[in-house]
């Protein structure tokens, strides 16, 4: 029997069901549904990987590498398969099953080595060291490349699609005002934006709302980037950016605090530390807006490819456990605010840029980093959609000495300017 036909039957053995996808082998031969999403296997090293890790990190290593590809549609591959996992239909294939099928195959030999796109850390987990070398692998892998696949604000963080025919730009208008809105920014306020990214908040605070506002980052081409962005935009009067761990700012207190999708790199055991240290530098009455993306406590990390290729030492927890820390120390609750279909929407928007773009994308980072962000944008989308993981904006307040939150009667920031 051909490659295909041998891989397709023990495909639908382990599903239990008629394969969804088409396969074709590097012999030629092809199984399955050709007029959709096919699963392009290019040479028996992706199988190779397969038998010494058969788990999605396998399966992420040989589609990083190339020896793995999809024609047709990734993101509906990846749904299709998802489908009959979540229905429980699923079986692990029994060992004397895969052997005998890799023995025909002749797949068995070395485990290949890693792609070189494959995160390499050291040291101990989240301590500051680590955690620069975490960031460092993701957000500067080329300022160039985030311009190009990101909107013109740089906002690398969940957009709100207040129309459906809002752009990514305006919805990330949207987002940066949003944010300002729940804040209470006024001329004059000082504003600390932790984990600052490239700058869209702290740029969109001093320019629109007149705020003074300090962003913290660990990356040092973020903060090359922001420089030259408050330099074109004569705001250094106005903005200051520090490369600088959250847990070494210090200074008087702040009157406003935002921190968006920062603290799923802050860690499990970290994060109390995290919580108290946002606590201290907020002045009484002063506000925290902290956007978040949320998981089960299942896979917290976001799975194995997530963890090796995007976004290495990563935590995310339930949205209740998030709020439990912060109010754990000293934090009044709010607000909490569902953004997950609009994450949908962000990441689709990515994706499509980066198909469009494609050559220029490879250009500047290399086909494996390419494909590195094809895999993760169709599998975010997915994951988001499905309610898998959530992402929210969450509104705190430190409260005086004598109780008083200092937030307002009636709220009216959730309705557009």
């Amino acid at each position: 029997m051909v490659v295909a036909g041998q891989l397709a039957g023990m495909a639908e053995r382990v599903l239990g069901s008629r394969l969804p996808i088409g396969i074709r082998a590097w012999d030629g031969s092809v199984a399955g549904p050709q007029d959709g999403t096919v699963l392009v296997i290019r040479s028996r090293d992706a199988l190779r990987r397969l038998v010494w890790s058969p788990n999605e990190l396998g399966l992420a290593r040989a589609y990083v590498s190339g020896e793995l590809d999809v024609e047709g549609d990734l993101a509906l591959g990846l749904a299709q398969i998802w489908g009959l996992v979540r229905r429980g239909v699923t079986r692990r294939p029994r060992l004397l099953e895969v052997a005998k099928l890799a023995l025909g195959l002749k797949v068995l030999g070395p485990n290949p080595s890693a792609p070189r796109e494959e995160a390499r850390l050291r040291g101990a987990l989240h301590t500051k060291a680590r955690d620069r070398d975490a960031i460092s692998h993701h957000y500067d892998l080329s300022n160039a490349f985030y311009q190009l696949v990101l909107d013109p604000s740089m906002a690398y963080s969940c957009a709100y699609f207040a129309s459906s025919s809002d752009s990514l730009a305006q919805a990330q208008h949207n987002k940066l005002d949003l944010i300002c809105r729940k804040l209470d920014l006024q001329p004059g306020m000082r504003l600390l934006d932790v984990g600052c990214g490239w700058g869209s908040m702290i740029i969109h605070a001093a320019r629109s709302y007149g705020v003074h506002a300090v962003g913290v980052t660990i990356s040092a081409q973020q903060r090359a980037h922001i420089l030259d962005r408050v330099s074109s935009e004569g705001l250094q009067d106005r903005v200051e950016v520090r490369l600088q761990d959250y847990r070494d700012v210090s200074g008087e207190p702040f009157d406003a605090i935002s921190s968006v999708e920062m603290g799923e790199h802050v860690g499990e055991r970290n994060y109390p530390t995290y919580a108290s240290t946002l606590y201290r530098l907020l002045k009484p009455e002063g506000r925290l807006l902290l956007q978040q993306m949320s998981r089960g406590r299942t896979a917290p990390g976001g799975g194995a490819f997530i963890e090796s290729y995007v976004a290495p030492d990563m935590h995310m927890r339930p949205v209740s456990s998030t709020t439990g820390f912060l109010e754990s120390a000293g934090f009044e609750i709010r607000d909490v605010h569902a953004l997950r279909e609009h994450y949908v929407w962000t990441v689709r928007a990515w994706a499509q840029t980066l198909e469009d773009r494609w050559d220029e994308v490879v250009a500047l980072v290399g086909e494996g980093q390419a494909r590195v962000w094809r895999l993760y944008l169709a599998g975010g989308a997915l994951t988001f959609e499905e309610g898998r993981m959530g992402v929210d904006q969450i509104l705190a307040v430190r409260r005086s000495p004598a109780g008083r939150s200092g937030m307002p009667r009636v709220r009216r920031e959730l309705v557009a300017r």
